[in-house]
């Protein structure tokens, strides 16, 4: 009886081989981004264009690639498009993004926080706590300003429209531009290193800001028209943190909000 049940397991597991051969053509063009000849289209996918073309006649006919009848080039055909806008419109960023950020706490074993933007800035919305014990003072509701003064403010204020963070800064760098304390001490100049930082590794970083022994890295993630939805932000004790840019919390923070903008139908990166 356990071997039927066994086995009934592995048939509900099988696939149509042809299926899978057939939407390696789908896969190519989405790669590609751009309608493709059939040679080209056929070695993108690791076929002989003699096997491709039947499958191709195939889509043709549900919708799913249609072919230019001047160029004679294959591209993605309307219930491709059909199919992708309702997939987007069930998508549910917050909850693609509890998912990645829960399994990313329990690799690096630190907190993992979500931040959207709202009101008031950049505001956590979900935090998941690793296994060890980690006593940040930040909780749902939490809202990441001054803009500068952390990881997570610092994605929005690079990655987000001037037209929405260039008042705030404005503001932020008039308030603290003369502060007793250095840490808090704010200018242009400031504000210019922060964002080309921000740009250039595709992350943020703060280093003990805002939380003194806490560091943190932010990584943005984008929705399927390339703005930034969300970010996700690792932080944990200073001595149990690597701060380097290219050390495997930094390259875990970042995979994590890869995979989460590829989950929204993102291209970015």
């Amino acid at each position: 009886m356990e071997e039927e049940r066994n086995g009934s397991r592995g048939a509900d597991r099988r696939g149509i081989q042809s299926i899978e051969v057939g939407g390696a053509l789908l896969q190519a063009l989405v790669r590609q981004g751009a309608p493709m000849m059939l040679k080209d289209l056929a070695r993108e996918a690791g076929m002989p264009p003699a096997k491709a073309h039947p499958y191709l006649v195939s889509f043709g006919k549900l919708g799913l690639i249609e072919q230019d009848p001047l160029t004679g080039r294959y591209g993605l055909g309307p219930f491709s498009l059909q199919m992708g806008l309702t997939a987007l419109h069930g998508l549910d960023p917050l909850k693609a993004a509890t998912i990645e950020a829960a399994g990313l706490a329990d690799e690096i074993e630190l907190n993992v926080a979500i931040a959207v933007w709202g009101n008031h800035g950049p505001t956590i919305v979900r935090i998941e706590e690793s296994s060890k014990q980690i006593h940040v003072n930040m909780r749902p509701g939490t809202v990441m300003t001054p803009l500068l003064l952390s990881a997570t403010g610092r994605v929005f204020a690079a990655l987000l429209p001037a037209r929405i963070t260039r008042p705030i800064l404005e503001k932020e760098v008039a308030q603290f531009a003369a502060s007793p304390q250095a840490a808090l001490r704010l200018s242009r100049r400031h504000v210019d290193e922060i964002v080309a930082e921000v740009r250039q590794h595709g992350m943020a970083r703060a280093v003990g800001n805002p939380i003194p022994g806490i560091n943190a890295f932010s990584a943005p993630v984008f929705d399927s028209s390339g703005n930034l939805a969300l970010a996700i932000t690792a932080m944990g004790p200073a001595d149990a943190f690597d701060p380097s840019w290219e050390g495997e919390t930094a390259h875990k923070v970042r995979a994590c909000a890869a995979a989460v903008s590829q989950r929204l139908g993102s291209r970015a990166g």
